[in-house]
């Protein structure tokens, strides 16, 4: 798995929805502080500085990267997934300056599918009645909360379609990694990749930086660390159906989040549409547990920025 093994039987549930809860806590904290800096800070430069300053806590993994012979064909699939990370961050920033915190949170809810359907195209995964209705049940989710036709869908909104878009692709080839390098590996050259990708991105639109900025976007490069550390632990303690279910927390944090510090209203069609495309990837994690199979769809917290 990208993160863990979500396939793991079952050892304490309670701590493991306890950790979850932790988790969901830190990306929602997150994604606060990076809608909160982007009011300053350009969404290209934010993005760049995320992923930067997170390589401090992924310098032993680095180290070992360059140390180990990787081949060409994983150079090669790193650049691509480069590009689709590089793509999707830079979208999802742009997209926290533009819509509502709590939609941002539930059309991130979206990338899973992506991700189950791009296994079926690119991997040959095959897929089964029950799941293709489950994304069926994911798409209406999504058309709830766009509502088109009743009203304008603005280029935040097609942002974080794109995002989740892009973010499928990337973890389809991170997928194709988890299978045969270490799972520290895959996060570091995820890391580096992304970062020498949205660079070129930041500079064009480099501003100074205040130390103030500077300090909020280290916090979140930490907070985004710490955050799958929690959900690998919780992860290893009870398997993905288990966890899965806990994630709609984050869509409710997100939306007290956006009522209490940014001001914004409270937008039931949002809340309905994540719980359903949260409803229809849960019901995809609990069939791949129930049937034993390898993880296909990682849970939601899993394709975190």
């Amino acid at each position: 798995m990208l993160y863990g093994d979500m396939t793991a039987p079952a050892h304490n549930p309670i701590k493991s929805v306890l950790w979850m809860i932790l988790t969901g806590m830190l990306f929602v904290s997150m994604t606060a502080l990076v809608k909160y800096v982007g009011r300053d800070v350009p969404s290209q430069q934010g993005a760049f500085l995320r992923y930067f300053f997170g390589l401090v806590w992924l310098v032993p993994a680095c180290l070992r990267m360059l140390r180990e012979p990787l081949g060409r064909r994983v150079w090669v699939l790193t650049a691509a997934r480069g590009v689709f990370h590089s793509a999707a961050i830079l979208f999802w920033f742009y997209a926290l300056t533009e819509i509502p915190f709590a939609e941002v949170t539930a059309m991130n809810y979206l990338t899973p599918v992506c991700l189950t359907l791009g296994a079926a195209l690119f991997l040959g995964e095959r897929q089964a009645l029950r799941r293709l209705a489950a994304i069926g049940v994911a798409l209406i989710g999504a058309m709830v909360i766009l509502r088109p036709g009743i009203r304008e869908i603005s280029p935040g909104h097609l942002a974080m379609i794109f995002a989740a878009l892009c973010l499928g692709g990337s973890y389809v080839i991170g997928k194709f990694f988890a299978d045969r390098i270490d799972a520290s590996m895959v996060v570091a050259l995820l890391s580096v990749g992304t970062t020498i990708g949205v660079a070129p991105f930041a500079l064009m639109a480099w501003q100074p930086l205040s130390l103030q900025a500077a300090g909020l976007l280290f916090l979140v490069a930490t907070l985004a660390t710490a955050g799958h550390y929690t959900m690998t632990i919780a992860f290893k303690l009870a398997p993905v159906a288990v966890t899965q279910p806990v994630t709609f927390l984050q869509l409710v944090w997100a939306t007290l989040t956006g009522i209490i510090f940014f001001g914004e209203p409270l937008d039931i069609w949002v809340v309905t549409g994540g719980g359903l495309i949260l409803a229809a990837v849960s019901f995809i994690s609990w069939r791949e547990t129930v049937l034993k199979r390898r993880g296909v769809t990682p849970a939601i917290a899993a394709t975190k920025l």
